[in-house]
């Protein structure tokens, strides 16, 4: 009583409901959504960073030569600027995955309605 026919019918079901399994299965832990808060200390602690790292080796160069706090002011004023750069890298790295989260919500959503016509 197997009949060729719906044999082809049954894998095709199964490759069906294999597909929306996938499309319904949970995302690995790596991809887990950070709140406000911590992406903003992110920032805060990369800006920090900066500034600190600067201020050591503005600090350490000037007890090395002897001068007044000369270095210590310009590698403040470059840890501050690689700080922010980092910053704005992190926050146009945020701003992509969003946009990457959202393009992928809306596709799966068209390609649902395409399946089921």
């Amino acid at each position: 009583m197997s009949d060729p026919d719906q044999q082809q019918q049954l894998k095709q079901l199964e490759a069906k409901i294999d597909a929306v399994k996938k499309r319904n299965a949970p995302k690995p832990r790596a991809d887990e959504h950070y709140s406000q808060a911590q992406l903003a200390w992110r920032m805060v602690i990369e800006l920090v960073a900066g500034l600190g790292i600067g201020f050591g080796i503005g600090y350490g160069l000037d007890v090395l030569f002897g001068t007044l706090p000369i270095f210590m002011v310009l590698f403040v004023m470059l840890g501050l600027a690689a700080g922010i750069k980092t910053m704005l890298r992190s926050a146009n790295e945020i701003q992509e995955k969003k946009l990457v989260e959202e393009a992928e919500r809306n596709s799966p959503q068209s390609g649902g309605k395409d399946e089921g016509a």
